[in-house]
């Protein structure tokens, strides 16, 4: 089993930072993808950032210039570092990561639990 405890999240003003952090643990063999995700009451979830083990990263347009992902691969962990927040980032952020527990079987789909960033105007 895997699994994804994400923390750092919390209550910041506008314009303030927030770094958020997701740790796998578990029958890992590899990790390929890890990313974030955000959901906001009554939005659809969305993509964030991902950043792959090589270190190539995708942002969303919204987010571009404020949030950097980053990872450390020996840690199997991701990070978030998200500046100059916004009320409209406010959401629950998720963590994602595409998981081989065994060299010969195929990825599977990993999400934490979640954890609440809040941004006060």
């Amino acid at each position: 089993q895997v699994r994804l405890v994400e923390s750092g999240g919390g209550l910041v003003q506008a314009g303030g930072s927030l770094r958020l952090s997701c740790a796998a643990s578990g029958s890992i063999f590899s990790i390929n993808t890890m990313g974030w995700y955000r959901q906001a009451p009554g939005k659809q979830r969305e993509l964030v950032a991902a950043i792959t083990s090589g270190g190539t990263t995708n942002y969303a347009d919204s987010v571009k210039g404020r949030f950097t992902a980053s990872r450390d691969n020996g840690r199997n962990t991701v990070y978030l570092q998200m500046n100059s927040l916004k009320p409209e980032d406010t959401a629950v952020y998720l963590c994602n990561a595409d998981v081989k527990t065994r060299a010969w079987i195929p990825a599977i789909d990993i999400w934490g639990q979640g954890t609440q960033v809040t941004v006060s105007s």
